[in-house]
């Protein structure tokens, strides 16, 4: 019988760009390694079939029962269909340190290990191309008609610049940088947040292709600071992206204080991040000022508080990562 192993994939942030990004404008967005979804994989006796435990629901289910919208099952159901593989006789347990709904890639990050222990169990090579496209049919189950960014970050497990429908492009990081992820405590609906975007879209469309490319305009803005390495100029553009996403109206009022709370204690810069209306927001801060920003969060209600750096990085083709 063949050994027990374990895989993982990375959680992931929007900088700047969410929902305009769905409209073809650029956005940026960074893995977050510390916070990652992890399977484990365990052989089972012939004739067993597939079954999928995940402990922080608590669920359990098999793969040859499960319903067809099912999206854990889909992942690996997706997995084997491109492999060409029949059902394996194999125990899948998932475990993340992601919080559910929280803007953080959740969804995209447990596919995407699943979808790599399938390959593991292979034998074969998980080409993050191959990963983030099959990690995408799953994610529109999830939103409905997402961007593809979360998909791309978490399978490349890179810092890049997306576009939709065109290939990640790494972004250039002169300076490494700190970011404080706070947790709302208030989950994040982004297939409604998305569903009411378009339906103000579709009611207003002058207004709103202004505010995605002004939105586009912070996002180049913000790829060159991070390629000079002036990270402190990237604060106030954050800043400004956020008073964007209220006028888009997918902040709260909430999401709001947190923001004016980490601003106040110091961070350079503070956003929503993700869907919106809940979820999580970050602050760009100093390395010294990360435990007095996350202190002042906590105190003003976040749920949970992470601190993730960004390395500096050098322009390079997205698919030589692993």
């Amino acid at each position: 019988m063949r050994t027990p192993f374990e895989v993982s994939a990375c959680g992931k942030v929007i900088l700047l760009g969410e929902h305009a990004v769905v409209y073809g404008r650029p956005a940026l967005a960074v893995p977050v390694c510390g916070l990652r979804a992890w399977v484990r994989a365990e052989p089972l006796p012939e004739g067993s079939g597939c079954w999928i435990a995940a402990l922080d629901l608590p669920e359990t289910i098999r793969l040859s029962t499960a319903p067809p919208d099912h999206p854990l099952a889909m992942a690996v159901r997706l997995a084997l269909a491109h492999l060409g593989l029949p059902e394996p006789d194999l125990r899948l347990t998932l475990r993340s340190d992601l919080p559910i709904a929280g803007g953080l890639g959740s969804g995209a990050s447990v596919s995407a290990a699943l979808v790599r222990a399938i390959f593991r169990w292979a034998g074969r090579p998980a080409d993050p191309e191959v990963v983030s496209a099959l990690v995408y049919e799953v994610e529109k189950h999830h939103h409905g008609t997402p961007s593809g960014i979360d998909n791309t970050v978490i399978a490349y497990e890179r810092p890049i610049r997306f576009v939709r429908g065109q290939p990640p492009v790494l972004l250039s990081i002169a300076r490494p940088f700190t970011l404080v992820i706070a947790d709302s405590g208030i989950p994040s609906p982004t297939r409604e947040t998305v569903a009411a975007v378009r339906m103000g879209w579709e009611r207003e469309p002058e207004r709103y292709e202004r505010l995605f490319d002004a939105i586009a305009a912070l996002v180049r803005e913000a790829e060159a600071c991070l390629a000079a390495g002036r990270i402190e100029d990237l604060g106030p553009l954050l800043d400004a992206n956020h008073q964007l996403l209220q006028e888009l109206g997918v902040s709260s009022h909430h999401l709001d204080h947190l923001v004016r709370i980490a601003r106040e204690a110091g961070a350079l810069g503070a956003k929503l991040t993700g869907g919106g209306r809940g979820g999580n927001l970050i602050a760009l801060v100093r390395p010294e000022q990360a435990t007095s920003v996350a202190h002042a969060l906590q105190a003003a209600g976040a749920r949970a508080i992470y601190r993730t750096e960004i390395p500096a990085t050098s322009p390079a083709d997205p698919s030589s990562t692993r």
